[in-house]
């Protein structure tokens, strides 16, 4: 039994070795399902030409939502690190399988006194750790675990990558429909500015009015400068966000900011969604299973010591040559993996409370972002229902009154004025209001109207 044992652990050690695409299916395939797109690392790590290519392909067709995630779970710099940690705790993985080497050992005497004849003196010995055999199944296990637990932190992070890339663009895309609103309103006030200075010349108007206007512009071209700048600053974030670079920075957009509004599920639902499916929940679920399971190997190996058997060959110069076996064993009287063990409890009890504060976090988060969304919609379908029309009457009836010289230009003005603001606020809403939503996803560990699990699926 013990042959079989011993046979059996050598064969699974020699045999384990590293894949470039273990783990990387697992991100892919979660990533998948989460979001419906693709990591591009599925199969591991594509090469940078691979990459390229493909960043050049999707940034041809210009930007939207789906290629910004696209592009960035590819290609962001940060993310690929992270990915490389894969390969790291796979290597790590694959060490905890093996079997320790056996070890060689010799020695030889030379005679320095007496006849020349007289033969050498020497022994050799191989032995090996017999615990070590015993111990790999229960050693692969937990080294299997971790790995599990690596592997859903990693496609966790993809998820917030993902959602870091939807914030940038959704902010860019705000960022360019504010600074074509503050195009207009400088155009428009530089049309009225030039109208007054005519007027003015013609001694048509007052010092008043040419200073009212002029001052105007000058407070339009700040705004505009100011967009300006917000607009560069929000392009960059996209471009660092998707780890673009060279001539690649000189992406466009293939779509504006969406104002068609999804539906929001209950929010007393999405508390259980997200402890239901946030995969850091996920990873610290099982770490604390891990921790459990190192616990009980070094309870296991706590009496045992080391034993060490081998075969050992010696030859005395008069005497026969002597082959047999050996056997070595560690008594465990005074260390008892006593510090060991303590330590792995500890650790084991921090991962416990890890995972309820973890818990405890994410349902507050959730409750707190899912009505804040909530709020930020009442506030967007006011604007855009009641506000806005309001508005847009105002200056249609001050262009007419204009006409008809009963207001003044700076009435008219003030007038488009406040109605540009008031969509660009209301654009500001649809950026917050998109911004949220990606937030809650992220919070949920995936979109909010996740399908129904599978009766197969349930534990």
């Amino acid at each position: 039994m013990r042959r079989s044992l011993a046979a059996l652990a050598f064969l699974a050690s020699a045999c384990a070795s590293v894949h470039p695409e273990r783990g990387h299916d697992q991100v892919d395939a979660i990533t998948r399902e989460r979001l419906g797109i693709s990591t591009g690392w599925g199969a591991g790590d594509p090469g940078a030409e691979a990459i390229a290519e493909r960043v050049d392909e999707l940034l041809g067709a210009g930007l939207t939502r789906a290629r910004a995630i696209r592009i960035a779970l590819l290609n962001n710099p940060e993310l690929q690190a992270t990915y490389a940690g894969l390969g790291i705790s796979q290597a790590e993985m694959v060490q905890a399988g093996l079997l320790s080497n056996p070890v060689f050992a010799g020695s030889i005497g030379f005679p320095i006194a007496g006849d020349p004849s007289d033969r050498l003196e020497w022994e050799v010995s191989i032995v090996h750790t017999l615990l070590d055999v015993f111990i790999l199944p229960l050693r692969r296990r937990v080294a299997g675990e971790q790995f599990l637990v690596d592997t859903l932190l990693v496609a966790n992070e993809t998820l917030a990558v993902a959602t870091e890339a939807s914030h940038a663009l959704v902010r860019f895309q705000a960022a360019e429909r504010s600074f074509e609103l503050q195009r207009i309103l400088l155009q428009v006030a530089l049309a009225a500015a030039a109208e007054v200075e005519a007027r003015h010349a013609a001694g048509n108007t007052t010092r008043l009015e040419l200073d009212t206007a002029r001052a105007s512009y000058e407070e339009a071209r700040q705004a505009f400068s100011v967009a300006e700048s917000e607009r560069i600053a929000a392009r960059e974030e996209v471009t660092r966000v998707l780890g673009l670079r060279g001539l690649r920075t000189n992406w466009t957009l293939a779509e504006a900011l969406p104002e068609t509004l999804e539906e929001e599920p209950p929010l007393e639902e999405l508390e259980s969604l997200a402890i239901r499916q946030r995969l850091d929940i996920d990873a610290a679920r099982k770490q604390v299973q891990l921790m459990h399971d190192a616990v009980g190997i070094a309870r296991t190996s706590r009496y045992t010591g080391l034993v060490e058997v081998g075969v050992h060959a010696h030859q005395d110069p008069d005497g026969p040559r002597l082959l047999g076996p050996t056997l070595s064993l560690e008594l465990p009287i005074f260390d008892q993996r006593q510090g060991m063990i303590a330590r792995l409890e500890a650790q084991r009890g921090q991962a416990e409370h890890r995972l309820d504060a973890l818990s405890v976090a994410t349902r507050a988060n959730v409750r707190a972002t899912g009505a804040r969304l909530l709020g930020i919609r009442q506030r967007l379908e006011h604007q855009r229902d009641v506000l806005l029309p309001l508005r847009e009457r105002i200056v249609e009836a001050s262009q007419r009154q204009y006409n008809a010289m009963q207001i003044g230009l700076a009435q008219l003005l003030d007038a488009r004025r406040r109605q540009v603001d008031a969509y660009k606020k209301y654009m500001e809403t649809v950026r917050d209001y998109w911004i949220v939503r990606a937030e809650l996803e992220r919070l949920v560990g995936g979109s909010l109207h996740p399908p129904p699990p599978s009766p197969e699926s349930e534990p």
